[in-house]
């Protein structure tokens, strides 16, 4: 069974969370837009929040949203003012998930992420695992991310 890890990173915690799928045997495969937001934190807060809040979905650069040989798909994403950030909006956009298992990864420095969970499980059949602070909690992200 091919396992695909789709996700994007702003501070670093998908970064992380990408290291640990790729030591699970999952294949990496990174959403990043052409135009980023800004990497002043409170800018940053202000910019995604508004643009996930609107449903925003940027251009991708060099993004591949083939995964017709992947049997599982785990997509990694920070929430954004309680919803996904704007690179995943375009990839649910782009990318035919239908038959995949389909797991979500949300990361947040607040850990809180009801609305997103619960937009993602009217939307998708999928499961949902919140961490908290990745960077900060590694053995943790570990070992929810084993148990997939």
């Amino acid at each position: 069974m091919k396992k695909l890890f789709i996700y994007y990173s702003h501070t670093g915690n998908g970064d992380a969370v990408a290291d640990i799928m790729k030591d699970l045997g999952y294949d990496i495969r990174k959403a990043m837009p052409k135009k980023d937001i800004s990497k002043v934190y409170f800018l940053s807060i202000l910019e995604g929040g508004f643009l996930a809040g609107i449903g925003h979905k940027p251009k991708l650069i060099d993004f591949n949203n083939d995964v017709s040989e992947y049997d599982e798909i785990v997509i990694g994403t920070p929430v954004w003012n309680g919803r996904t950030s704007t690179p995943i909006n375009t990839v649910l956009k782009v990318t035919d998930l239908s038959n995949k298992k389909l797991t979500f990864v949300l990361y947040s420095g607040s850990g809180n992420s009801p609305k997103a969970i619960k937009k993602l499980k009217e939307k998708y059949s999928a499961k949902v695992i919140e961490i908290k602070d990745v960077k900060a909690n590694l053995d943790l992200a570990k070992e929810a991310l084993s148990n997939l």
